[in-house]
């Protein structure tokens, strides 16, 4: 059908509504409610902050753009002064019930609502009446949720209930009194909650933002303590977008001399782990294979997909492999391993982790990851976004830096730990290190990258053949196509033997910790590419390959697998009730 937008001619399909028209010509109509993700389009159903609407030839009344759908010869005009006018006029009323703390405020500069109210010239609110004053909910480890700050705009709803089918917040009361909560007004930490963050990573205001964590480092750091830090393959391709990089630009060499800097002891790498996950999971995986083993196994670096699972599927706990996630294996391995290397105590050292995800701050307090003598395998968790807070602090030019290379021994890393950052690359990495295992033979460099595992389609899967046996692999990334797998395979729908599963959309890369995207895809993209990127250009990529972990099987685990490995990093799983 064709229609005309600001006397501009398209031709639509049907269905079509008029925001989508209008990105086809480069017209931009601002919004707030509006949620668009990759492959899924979660069009707001109530259209709730009408900040969208525009002129529609016929109508009196204005129409919002992000629900209305295109009408053959239908003419729409965006930039009219009524338009124009109504869009001022709702965001002054969100204005004025919305507390003026922008200068101290953790989305300040990312801020939606702040920059719509720029754009559209607003000086001065004309409308003054009761403001809301609730109760702020700081009890998680990972999110704080200020009901104060929320404009209904209903994107975390969405978020939880229709793309994570987590189904923790929803809306609570009528009118003025309206807010956006938990069932009952329960702390974050009482409810179904994940800790993904993903409902702060669309909140186009501040009324959900992660814990922060800095003081406490910077504290830790300026005491007598020995403060030892490792990043996360994710936090690398994605940092520099805070400093005016494009996304996706590998800034690993800076960002360890700007760790430095700051005042950490040792700068490692997570990637050093994520090799030995793979040797400890893949062992996992084989053994079960060869001794007619449980089957499917499930990943279990991801601790939001973790306790989706506690919660969501308790009779499928059998399945998950046992490891740790990477982050909390280096901070077992530090606490004893390194300790015993270097004669610290490991109540004197503090290990810092830089992840992409505010899950992995409710993940360091769990209590099956503290040491038999009472201390965390991971003492602080700051995000990608929180670290950019830390250099911007002190003054350091960053883009000026030079290169500089993680510390060993846990520093060295493959092309396998790096593209744990990505979706499917853990199951990738295991299967890279798994045919070795079982044929003593190394895949060609042309075969070990599996590219129907990669990419952001929800469901992906592939079958490999090692020695005549087929595995059917699966990856999913975000907690719905989680659902739809796991109930997949109980259906017998999926017949897989390992399975890959992460939170947040297009793995690590993704998280909540991260720089805000936007709901901006391609950002995704780009960082997945500098993923990959990375892996390619690194002399080894298989994780079995590592020298130091290699060196660390020999001096202190055994094997993989072996009583010591299991007792450090390994862990069990818990039913947990769905409240």
């Amino acid at each position: 059908m064709k229609i005309f937008i600001n006397d501009k001619l398209i031709h639509v399909e049907e269905g079509t509504t008029i925001l989508e028209a209008a990105k086809l010509l480069d017209i931009k109509i601002p919004t707030l409610c509006h949620l668009h993700l990759h492959d899924i389009k979660f069009i707001n159903k109530q259209a709730s902050c009408r900040v969208c609407v525009v002129d529609v030839e016929g109508y009196d009344q204005l129409l919002p753009a992000c629900a209305t759908p295109c009408k053959e010869g239908m003419k729409v005009s965006t930039d009219s002064y009524r338009a124009i006018q109504a869009r001022r006029t709702i965001v002054e009323l969100l204005l004025s019930d919305h507390p003026n703390s922008c200068l101290t405020c953790a989305m300040n500069l990312d801020c939606e609502l702040q920059q719509l109210a720029h754009d559209l010239g607003i000086r001065r609110i004309h409308y003054e009446g009761e403001t809301h004053k609730e109760p702020i909910d700081n009890n998680s480890y990972s999110i704080i949720r200020d009901p104060n700050k929320c404009i209904l705009c209903k994107r975390c709803e969405t978020m939880c209930t229709e793309i994570q089918t987590v189904g923790a917040l929803t809306d609570i009361g009528r009118g003025f009194f309206t807010t956006v909560g938990s069932a009952f007004n329960r702390p974050m930490n009482e409810t179904t909650c994940t800790f993904c963050g993903q409902c702060l990573a669309v909140c186009p205001t501040g009324a959900l933002t992660e814990v922060n964590n800095i003081k406490r480092v910077w504290q830790a750091i300026s005491q007598d303590k020995y403060v030892v830090v490792q990043t996360a393959p994710a936090v690398r391709v994605a940092l520099g977008e805070e400093f005016g990089l494009p996304a996706g630009t590998p800034i690993t060499g800076k960002m360890v001399t700007a760790l430095k800097r700051l005042g950490f002891k040792q700068v490692f790498d997570t990637d050093f782990a994520a090799d030995l996950t793979i040797m400890e999971e893949a062992t996992e995986f084989v053994n079960r294979v060869k001794s007619g083993g449980k089957l499917p196994i499930l990943t279990s670096c991801c601790p939001s997909w973790v306790n989706f699972m506690e919660q969501q599927f308790p009779d499928m706990l059998d399945i998950p492999s046992s490891c740790k996630s990477p982050h909390e294996m280096f901070g077992a391995l530090t606490k004893s391993y390194y300790c015993e290397k270097t004669g610290l105590k490991p109540e004197d050292v503090v290990v810092v982790s830089i992840m992409p995800c505010v899950a992995k701050k409710y993940e360091s307090r769990r209590a099956e990851l503290e040491g038999a003598d009472g201390h965390r395998d991971v003492d602080y968790v700051i995000t990608t976004r929180e670290l950019a807070i830390m250099i911007k602090e002190t003054g350091i030019n960053f883009l000026d830096l030079h290169d500089s290379d993680f510390d060993n021994p846990m520093g060295e890393s493959t092309g396998a730990g790096v593209i744990f950052g990505a979706s499917g690359g853990v199951i990738e990495a295991t299967l890279r290190t798994a045919y070795h295992m079982i044929t003593g033979d190394e895949l060609a460099d042309t075969q070990m990258e599996f590219q129907s595992l990669r990419g952001l389609k929800g469901i992906k899967t592939a079958s490999v053949t090692i020695m005549d046996r087929v595995f059917n692999i699966a990856v999913a990334h975000g907690l719905g196509n989680a659902r739809k797998l796991l109930e997949g395979i109980k259906s017998g729908e999926y017949e897989v033997d390992a399975i890959e599963i992460m939170a947040c959309p297009g793995g690590c890369i993704g998280g909540a910790g991260q720089p805000y995207h936007h709901g901006n895809m391609e950002i995704l993209e780009q960082r997945i590419a500098g993923i990959y990127s990375e892996d390619r250009s690194k002399h080894k990529r298989r994780s079995h390959q590592n020298e130091y972990v290699q060196l660390l099987y020999r001096d202190f685990l055994g094997e993989p697998g072996s009583e010591k490995a299991i007792d450090l990093l390994h862990t069990h799983y818990t039913p947990r009730p769905r409240l």
